[in-house]
C-alpha cells in the first residue's frame, strides 16, 4: 500500500508539474508577440513532457525521504531549481524571488541598500564591475575588475550570482567582510565595510574644468553615474547650465558606470545626435528581438562642439552603449581602457507570485555593428592607469569638500586619461581656429 500511494503521489505531481510547464510566462510572452519567432517546433522528443515528469519525480522523491523535512516544501524546491535552471545559462540570467525583483525595481529608481558595488561572475569567478560613488565599496578603495574571493569568510568559489547580491545587500548598519584579490598586483586584502542605505544621484561634477588645465579653451565637465529613470533629464539641465557659462567643449565620463536602463541611454546620446539617429540595435533568436533603438524626436538641439567620452574597465552596459555609439557615429572621441563588455539585454518577467524571471534574449551591437558582449568598447586613445592612480582618481571622485586647488593637483599628476582628453580636445579646437575661413572687412 506504501508503494502504491507514492506512485500515485508521484503520478499527481507529475500532471501538476506538466501544466505549470505549459503556463509558465515564455509560452505567454510568445503568445503576446506580433511577430512568429525564428525557432523551430519543437519534435515530440523534444516536448519536454518526459524531463518535466522526471524532474516531478524527483521533487516527490525529495519531500518524501529527505532527512530534514523542512527544507523540503514544494516552494523550497522549485525555487531553488528555478535558480540552478536560470544561472546555468549565463552570468546575467537569474531567478528573483519577490525580495529580490522588488531591490531591482528599487535599483532602477536609484536607491537601494548595500555596498555599492555592481558585480558579475567573469571566468568563474565574482567580479567587481564598479564600485558606485559615494558608497562604502568605493570609499573603502574597492576598485572595478577586483576579484571577490570570500564574504564573511565564506568562499564564493560555488555561489550564484542573486545569492552573492543577497549577501552583499541587506538592512543599513551591518557589518560585512570582503576578502578581494586585486588581479593587477596579485594583492589579496580584506575590506571590512558597513551597509548603508545606497542614493545614486546619477549626474554629478557638472563644471568648467580650471583654466590651469584647459588654457584659454572653456571644457566643461560631466560625470554620468548610472543611467537611471532621471538621468537623462538631469544631463540635459547639466549641459544646460555649462552652454550658459560659455562651454566650447565636453569631456563626458563614463567611467565606473554600470549601466542601467537602456532608453535612458539612448536618451542621453540624443543631446548629441539627430533626431532617429541609430544608437544600437539588438539580435536574438526571436524576431520580436531584433530591434533599432533610435534617438528620439523633439530633444533640443544643441552646437556640434567637440567630445570626449572616458571611459575604462569599470565601464558597462549602458556606458558602452553610449560610448560605442558616440565612437561609431564619429561623434565623440573615446579615451581610457577597453570597457567591461556587458552587452546582452535581459527580459524582466513577472511571475504570478511576485518573483520573476531575469533572462538573456538577445545581444548588443553599434551602429557599425560591432559586438559589445565579451569585446567592450575599444577606445580611440588608450590610455591606462596604475592601480595607485586609479586609487587617487576613485578618492577625488568620492570627496565632495576637496579644494578645487587640490582637485586641480591631483588630476595634473594622477589622473592621465583625464589629461590627454583635455590634450586631444585643446587639439581639436585649435585646428579648428586655424582652419576656419578668414573673414575679411568689407571696404566702402
Amino acid at each position: 500500500m506504501v508503494t502504491r500511494r507514492r506512485l500515485l503521489d508521484s503520478s499527481l505531481i507529475s500532471l501538476i508539474a506538466v501544466s505549470v510547464f505549459l503556463a509558465l510566462p515564455l509560452d505567454s510572452t510568445r503568445a503576446a508577440d506580433p511577430e512568429p519567432t525564428t525557432t523551430s517546433t519543437p519534435t515530440a522528443s523534444d516536448s519536454g513532457y518526459s524531463e518535466i515528469s522526471t524532474f516531478a519525480k524527483a521533487v516527490e522523491l525529495i519531500r518524501q525521504d529527505y532527512v530534514d523535512g523542512d527544507k523540503v516544501s514544494y516552494h523550497d524546491l522549485i525555487y531553488a531549481a528555478m535558480k540552478g535552471m536560470l544561472s546555468s545559462l549565463d552570468p546575467h540570467s537569474q531567478f528573483m524571488d519577490p525580495n529580490d525583483f522588488k531591490d531591482m525595481q528599487d535599483d532602477t529608481r536609484s536607491r537601494f541598500n548595500g555596498l555599492g558595488i555592481e558585480v558579475a561572475v567573469r571566468d568563474g569567478l565574482l567580479t567587481v564591475v564598479t564600485p558606485m560613488e559615494d558608497t562604502p565599496a568605493a570609499k573603502a578603495g574597492v576598485l572595478a575588475g577586483d576579484q571577490i574571493l570570500k564574504i564573511n569568510g565564506t568562499s564564493t568559489e560555488k555561489l550564484g550570482l542573486q545569492d552573492a547580491i543577497d549577501v552583499l545587500r541587506g538592512e543599513p548598519g551591518q557589518k560585512i567582510t570582503l576578502t578581494i584579490l586585486r588581479p593587477s598586483t596579485r594583492e589579496i586584502k580584506d575590506y571590512g565595510l558597513e551597509r548603508t542605505e545606497i542614493k545614486v544621484r546619477s549626474v554629478k561634477g557638472g563644471q568648467l574644468l580650471d583654466p590651469e588645465l584647459t588654457g584659454p579653451f572653456k571644457v566643461g565637465y560631466v560625470r554620468i553615474v548610472q543611467f537611471n529613470e532621471p538621468t537623462a533629464d538631469d544631463f540635459a539641465k547639466a549641459l544646460d547650465d555649462l552652454q550658459k557659462q560659455g562651454m566650447q567643449a565636453l569631456i563626458l565620463d563614463l567611467r565606473n558606470n554600470p549601466g542601467g536602463l537602456l532608453n535612458s541611454a539612448v536618451d542621453v546620446c540624443a543631446q548629441f545626435l539627430p533626431s532617429n539617429t541609430k544608437v544600437v540595435s539588438t539580435q536574438g533568436r526571436a524576431a520580436s528581438q531584433m530591434h533599432d533603438y533610435s534617438t528620439p524626436l523633439g530633444v533640443k538641439e544643441r552646437p556640434s562642439f567637440p567630445i570626449v567620452v572616458l571611459v575604462n574597465e569599470g565601464s558597462a552596459s549602458g556606458s558602452e552603449i553610449v560610448a560605442g555609439a558616440l565612437k561609431d557615429l564619429h561623434r565623440a572621441i573615446v579615451v581610457g581602457e577597453t570597457t567591461f563588455g556587458k552587452g546582452s539585454v535581459q527580459n524582466v518577467m513577472q511571475l504570478p507570485d511576485g518573483s520573476a524571471l531575469r533572462f538573456t534574449t538577445a545581444k548588443y551591437f553599434t551602429p557599425s555593428r560591432q559586438v559589445i558582449q565579451g569585446n567592450g568598447v575599444v577606445p580611440n586613445i588608450r590610455v591606462p592607469l596604475t592601480s595607485e592612480q586609479e586609487r587617487a582618481v576613485a578618492s577625488l571622485r568620492n570627496d565632495d569638500k576637496i579644494k578645487p586647488s587640490d582637485a586641480t593637483a591631483i588630476i595634473k599628476s594622477k589622473d592621465l586619461q583625464m589629461m590627454r582628453a583635455i590634450d586631444a580636445l585643446k587639439g581639436v579646437m585649435i585646428y579648428a581656429q586655424q582652419t576656419s575661413p578668414k573673414v575679411e572687412a568689407v571696404k566702402k
